[in-house]
C-alpha cells in the first residue's frame, strides 16, 4: 500500500517513539526525510541519524534525544503543510513557533532549512512542520 504523506508518517513515528521512550525509530528512506532529519540534528532535537542502504529502498534510522533526567527533548511535533492544503510563507510572514522556543522547518529554493535560517537569508518557502 502506498503512503499518501510520507513526511507525516515520519513525524508520527518520531512522536510515538519519544512518547514510548524508544532509543531510535526506523522508517523508509527518502531525500526529504533525510533533509528534515539533518535540520532536526542541527537544531538539537535528535542525537543523530543514519542512512542504511538496502536493495529496493533504504532505511532512515533516527536516534532520539532525551534530557539528563530522561525528560523529552521533543514535546510536540506538528505537520503544517499537507498534500491537500499546502502552506507557503514569505520570508516576513514565517511564524515563530512557541514565540521562538520551537523551530519551523521549510523547504525552499535553497533546500530544507529552519525558520531562523530562512529569516536570516530572507527567503520564504513551504512550511513543512513545526517542532517544539
Amino acid at each position: 500500500m502506498s503512503m499518501s504523506d510520507p513526511l507525516a508518517d515520519m513525524l508520527t513515528r518520531i512522536r510515538n517513539g519519544v512518547k514510548a521512550r524508544f532509543e531510535s525509530v526506523e522508517m523508509p528512506l527518502s531525500t526529504i526525510k533525510v533533509n528534515v532529519a539533518k535540520v532536526l540534528k542541527d537544531e538539537g532535537y535528535i542525537t543523530d541519524y543514519q542512512v542504511i542502504e538496502q536493495e529496493v529502498q533504504g532505511i532512515l534510522k533516527i536516534d532520539l534525544k532525551y534530557g539528563p533526567n530522561g525528560e523529552q527533548v521533543i514535546t510536540g511535533i506538528k505537520r503544517v503543510s499537507k498534500p491537500g492544503l499546502r502552506q507557503y510563507k514569505k520570508n516576513d510572514r514565517i511564524p515563530k513557533v512557541m514565540t521562538g522556543l520551537g523551530v519551523g522547518i521549510l523547504t525552499t529554493s535553497q533546500g530544507v532549512i529552519s525558520d531562523r535560517e530562512a529569516r536570516a537569508r530572507r527567503i520564504g518557502g513551504e512550511l513543512l512542520c513545526e517542532i517544539w
